[in-house]
């Protein structure tokens, strides 16, 4: 009976939990559409705190402080959302808006087409579907290699060698996209400029050379950090020192 009880409240408290966190996008989302933009920020603030991270709440967030013309912190919150999202096209409209809106206009150094193909493939899909993808080509990968070599009549045994030989390289390629994508996910090395204005260093001090200036919502590559500085590398492949304060990672 006591341990009854005790699943009682449990379920009690899990669905007021949840229903406190609906609740709070919900008050966020009318706070948005009443142009109430700051409350709605920190109602999201109040989510992640209590609730977690999201790619809705990234997404949604930074949809209120684009509005605000806080086009960094928007551009900060699209980023994270398409670590967790990457194949969300509103996400990636969104963010190209928000680029077009900050200073700086960096010409991104070539990749051969075969870097930019495979990126493009690796962020169509999130790591967990791309995931699911993997478990289950492997599994339709087993069955074709099963009647490859266990069924006797040939037509079958070419369905099922024709069946695995794809399915095991789709499964290969998920994976990999899977795996590559929670790297990136864990690595934090890239960063988005928050100061208006600084200066990229020659060495990771005050006293070293002018080298060239960002300003705020542009994105950086973290190289290497050596106290209160940081190593970055710009788009264009260029690279200097600034304070980490600067700067707000990803």
């Amino acid at each position: 009976m006591v341990r009854k009880i005790y699943w009682v409240v449990a379920l009690v408290v899990c669905a007021s939990l949840s229903s406190t966190a609906q609740t709070t996008f919900e008050r966020a989302a009318e706070a948005y559409n009443a142009q109430r933009y700051a409350d709605a920020v920190a109602l999201y603030d109040s989510v992640e705190v209590n609730e977690g991270v999201s790619a809705s709440l990234y997404y949604n967030r930074g949809n209120a402080y684009y509005k605000m013309g806080h086009y960094a912190a928007a551009i900060l919150n699209y980023e994270r959302a398409l670590l967790l999202n990457p194949g969300d096209g509103d996400t990636r409209a969104n963010l190209q808006l928000a680029n077009s809106k900050i200073t700086d206009k960096i010409e991104p150094a070539g990749k051969f087409f075969i870097t930019v193909w495979a990126q493009g493939l690796r962020d169509c899909c999130s790591s967990n579907m791309w995931a699911v993808i993997g478990v289950g080509s492997f599994l339709l990968f087993l069955i074709g290699l099963y009647f490859y070599i266990f069924v006797r009549n040939i037509k079958v045994k070419k369905a099922g060698f024709f069946v695995a030989l794809p399915m095991l390289l789709i499964s290969v390629i998920a994976n990999a996209c899977a795996i590559d994508q929670n790297h990136r996910r864990n690595a934090h090395d890239e960063a988005i400029v928050f100061s208006p204005t600084v200066t990229a260093k020659s060495t990771p001090a005050d006293s070293g050379t002018d080298l060239f200036v960002l300003h705020e919502g542009t994105k950086v590559t973290l190289m290497e950090k050596v106290g209160d500085w940081i190593e970055v590398r710009i788009a264009d492949g260029n690279r200097g020192w600034l304070p980490s304060s600067s700067i707000e990672v990803i």
